[in-house]
Order: C-alpha cells, then sequence, then structure tokens
C-alpha cells in the first residue's frame, strides 16, 4: 500500500531530513524524543486507518486519503461505527476517533486549521485505550522552548516534522523501524553531541550472534522464556522471535533505567505484534533491586548488552542478596560489569543459556573481579569467551568480549571455549560490521566446540586454573604469524648480486665526474673529491 499523494521515501532519508529540523534547536541527543514517538503515532494511525479499511472493504492499493474518507463517512451510522470500535479494540486494544488519526491532522496542516492540542489529543486517546499504551508519549513535550522561542515557531517545527514523516510509509517497512531509527541516529549524531549515550544498542550481526547462541537448542520450545535486564530499544529480546518456531508464544521480559528507552522498547513490542501478555516490560534500577522476583523469575534465555563500566554503589547489604551471596566478593564500584553479569546469570534457568557482552578488562582484571571470575570458572559457569572487533559499536571504539554462560556444570567437565575472532569485520566508513559469513563462521566454531589454528582453543579446566583464572584470550588463542626462515646461501647469493651492481655503477660515476672540468680551482678541487668517493672499494659491500 502506498500513499498516493507523497512519495515515498528511504527511513535513512526521511531520519536525516527530520534531524535537519531538530539541529541546532536542541541538542542531538534529544532527537530521538521528538522523531520516535511521531513515527510511532503515525504506524499506529496508519495501522487504525489500514485494520478499519480490510474489515469495511475489499479494494486493496487504496491510500491512506481514500481509507480516511471511508473512516470519517462510516461513523456517520452510529452501529457500523460502534461495531468497528470494537473489533480494533479486541484486535489491536486502540483506536482512534477520524479526527485524532495522523492522516486528518496532515490535512489540518495543509488547510491552516492544525493545533498542538489536537496532536496531544491523539497521543492521550492512544493511552487511554489500554494499559499497554499508558505513558507511552510521555518524553514528547510539544510545548518545549526547545522546539522554538515562540508558540508559532515551536508549532511549526512539530508541523515540519509531521509532514516529514507523512513521506514515509511504514505499513509496508520489513524490518525493526524502531530498533532500525534508533541505531541510524545514534551512528550519525553521536558525534553531535557532547554527552556520552546513556543507553545501549547492540549491533545486528552482534545481536544475532547472541541471539543465535543462546537460543540454541531451544529453537522448538514452546512458550519460550526471553530475558533483558538492561533492554534499551528491546532489540535483543525481539530477535529470539526471528529463530524460535513458536514465534507467537515467546515471552519476553526485561528492564530498562532509562524511561524514554523503555517507552522505545514498548513501542517496539507493538509494533512488531507481541501481544500484551507475551511482554513484561519494567521501567526500573536492575542493579538496586532484583526484578523479577515473581511469576517466572528464570528464563530458557539471558541476552545483555548493559553500559559498560558503570558505577554502582556496592552497598554491603548486597553480600546478602542472592545474586552475589555465592561469590564472596561484590564487584567494586567503579565497575558494575560483573554486577549485571551475576544478576543476569542468577535468572538463568538450569536448562538455559546466557550470552552478555561486556569490555575485555573483565577477562583479566584483578581484586574483587579476579576472584568472582574463578569462583565462576569452579562452577563451571563460564561456558565460551568470544572477542569481538574493535568499533562495532556506535559508542565505544573498544573492542569487546561475549561471555557464554550455562548452570549446572560444576561436577562435570569445566573447560572453556576461547574464540578470537577480532579479525572478522568488513571495514565500513567510520565503523566496522560483521558480514552474515563472519557471523556464521562464528557461530559454527562455537558449536563444533574444538580447536581451530588461529581462531579457537578449547582450554582444560587445568589449564585457566594454572593461568590463575585470567581469561584474556590471547593466553589461549595464538593469532600470531611464524616468522619465515631465512635461507642463507640464498641470502648471500642475493647480497654478492647486489655488491656487483653497487661497484658497476660507482666505477661509472667515477669515471662521469672525472669528465667534469672546470676554470675554477677549487671547484676542480671538489669535483676531484667526489669523483674519489666512487672510486675503487669506496662502496658499502
Amino acid at each position: 500500500m502506498k500513499n498516493d499523494e507523497t512519495k515515498t521515501k528511504d527511513l535513512t532519508s526521511i531520519l536525516w531530513e527530520g534531524a535537519d529540523i531538530l539541529r541546532s534547536k536542541m541538542d542531538a541527543n534529544e532527537y530521538k524524543d521528538y522523531i520516535l514517538p511521531l513515527m510511532f503515532y503515525k504506524f499506529l494511525s496508519d495501522k487504525n486507518l489500514s485494520e478499519a479499511h480490510n474489515l469495511l472493504s475489499y479494494d486493496k492499493g487504496v491510500s491512506l486519503e481514500r481509507m480516511q474518507d471511508e473512516y470519517e463517512h462510516v461513523k456517520q451510522d452510529a452501529k457500523t461505527w460502534k461495531d468497528l470500535k470494537s473489533e480494533l479494540m479486541n484486535d489491536h486494544k486502540y483506536y482512534l476517533e477520524p479526527e485524532q488519526t495522523f492522516t486528518h491532522l496532515i490535512q489540518e496542516i495543509k488547510e491552516n486549521r492544525f493545533q498542538r492540542e489536537h496532536l496531544g489529543a491523539a497521543f492521550n486517546a492512544i493511552e487511554a485505550c489500554n494499559r499497554m499504551y499508558e505513558g507511552l508519549f510521555k518524553a514528547i513535550d510539544l510545548y518545549s522552548t526547545k522546539l522554538g522561542p515562540n508558540e508559532q515557531k515551536q508549532a511549526q517545527t512539530i508541523v515540519d516534522l509531521m509532514l516529514k514523516f507523512n513521506e514515509l510509509n511504514l505499513l509496508d517497512y520489513e524490518g525493526d523501524v524502531i530498533g532500525d531509527a534508533y541505531e541510524y541516529m545514534l551512528g550519525q549524531f553521536a558525534s553531535e553531541t557532547g554527552k556520552k549515550a546513556g543507553e545501549f544498542y547492540t549491533p545486528k550481526r552482534v545481536a544475532e550472534i547472541l541471539t543465535r547462541i543462546a537460543i540454541s537448542g531451544q529453537e522448538n520450545k514452546r512458550g519460550l522464556l526471553v530475558y533483558d535486564p538492561a533492554m534499551g530499544s528491546g532489540s535483543l529480546l525481539l530477535d529470539a522471535r526471528k529463530y524460535s518456531q513458536f514465534r507467537d508464544l515467546v515471552i519476553h521480559c526485561g528492564q530498562e533505567i532509562m524511561t524514554t528507552t523503555y517507552n522505545m522498547a514498548r513501542m517496539n513490542m507493538i509494533l512488531h505484534g507481541v501481544s500484551p501478555e507475551k511482554q513484561r516490560l519494567k521501567n526500573g534500577d536492575t542493579l538496586d533491586a532484583d526484578w523479577p522476583t515473581t511469576e517466572e523469575s528464570e528464563f530458557d534465555m539471558v541476552v545483555m548488552n548493559p553500559p559498560y563500566s558503570l558505577k554502582w554503589s556496592a552497598n554491603e547489604g548486597f553480600k546478602s542478596d542472592p545474586r552475589f551471596s555465592d561469590y564472596g566478593d561484590l564487584p567494586p564500584k567503579s565497575k558494575a560489569d560483573y554486577a549485571f553479569l551475576l544478576h543476569g546469570f542468577y535468572h538463568l534457568k538450569n536448562t538455559g543459556t546466557m550470552a552478555i557482552v561486556l569490555p575485555h578488562g573483565v577477562l583479566f582484571r584483578g581484586n574483587s573481579e579476579g576472584r568472582i571470575r574463578q569462583r565462576l570458572c569452579e562452577k563451571g559457569a563460564i561456558y565460551a569467551v568470544i572477542g569481538l572487533p574493535e568499533k562495532l559499536f556506535y559508542n565505544t571504539g573498544i573492542p569487546t568480549v561475549i561471555i557464554i554462560l550455562k548452570k549446572n556444570r560444576e561436577d562435570i567437565n569445566r573447560n572453556i571455549l576461547f574464540i578470537d575472532a577480532s579479525k572478522e569485520f568488513v571495514k565500513d566508513k567510520a565503523q566496522n560490521n560483521l558480514s552474515e559469513k563472519q557471523v556464521d563462521n562464528i557461530i559454527a566454531i562455537y558449536k563444533n566446540r574444538t580447536d581451530v589454528a588461529k581462531q579457537a582453543h578449547l582450554a582444560s579446566f587445568d589449564e585457566i586454573s594454572q593461568n590463575d583464572f585470567n581469561l584474556n584470550i590471547p593466553r589461549y588463542v595464538d593469532t600470531s604469524d611464524e616468522e619465515k626462515e631465512i635461507n642463507l646461501g640464498k641470502a648471500i647469493n642475493e647480497l654478492t648480486g647486489i655488491d656487483k651492481e653497487i661497484g658497476t655503477l660507482s666505477q661509472t660515476l667515477y669515471t662521469s665526474v672525472l669528465e667534469l672540468t672546470s676554470e675554477d680551482e677549487g671547484l676542480q678541487a671538489d669535483l676531484k673529491k667526489l669523483a674519489n668517493l666512487f672510486k675503487g672499494d669506496n662502496h658499502v659491500c
């Protein structure tokens, strides 16, 4: 379905042009607070019109404008309108009045009748329909002075954004529109802000490795329980649907501390058609208080890309917290990496798999982190360590590592597979990326679980213990190239040939300089000295 009155544009083009509208008005880190909610509202509005049309008509390929006319007309029949609203609420848990749709507001804009109150009313109407929509548009302040110095300019900024997003066809978009938009904005506009992004987005190929490993062997499980305690925009949770044989039965559980990012995850769930009973999302601090603690609190899959080396309280009271009490030490206040890891591991089922992305320092740092790492190795918890290339992430250029964890390995083989994938990347402007083939290669090495020259080593527990539980990958995977042996006889022959060539050239230069003459006695003397430099055996060899 295409919009007849506008030319559908590429998502990235629209995002770039939308950012142009906001540029110089606010920090680049705030673009998403306006761009993503407006895009989401357009999606809900367009879907509302499309679903209503499907219930009312068999016509295909109809424009949004024609659907809007049809939608306005049906409201004149009270019974039909009541039945239509009931169908929309049953199927999608929301509906919009004809005057609250994005398409209607665009018409108001074209007729100079638009007011920001109308847009706010549409937001409120969606939020009031069902609990799953509550607070979704909380972050977007339609009256902020960041939009302009006066009411007219503020309203014009909103109008310009709406007209720009009207060029976008979201109903036919294939992919994770919120995740794609978020990733694009991080990549394009991170350099425009002095603030370090508080939210972390996992690039698609890295997310694919995490998900394919964590779901391995569980693809056919009904009601698969997936948990991400630092979920960001929710893309990692949603990736499980790509590989599950029962995608609509997957239960998504996640927590996010940033309210705006938490709402992005909620939008993402709705955009992907995840029913309310299949999503359990919370806006909160994962480390501060354990969650979830009721219903299902252990998961088949735990996938995480938490903020790296974040400070946390490390309060002494956490030593009795069941998430950390088995390890004797708490992660240091300056680095919460192991706090996130232990939290996720605590919530992993005995039959499940956890995959977490962290900085390399967790593999070799000492003190409390070293003792926690040793205890994890002794429990057989660490199943594999995969070193990734640098510059894969938008918010940091450092190389990262994926740690795979499993339970119930304490009494069996506690070996660890080390994979060095640091050279597995494709250069893409300022960022590095992983190709599909490279991802498949990493997954194949992981599943084969055997040594691969310069790429992987299956280290025994004794070997790890002898290394004092230092898991730095170069200790186990030698990627260095062997020095080539020098053929001494061949080298002597080559040097002899070079020496002869130098001698011939020197003799030629000696003869040539001698032929030069000058009436100036001083210059003539200098020429003779120069000739003598090339005479006889003055060359190096």
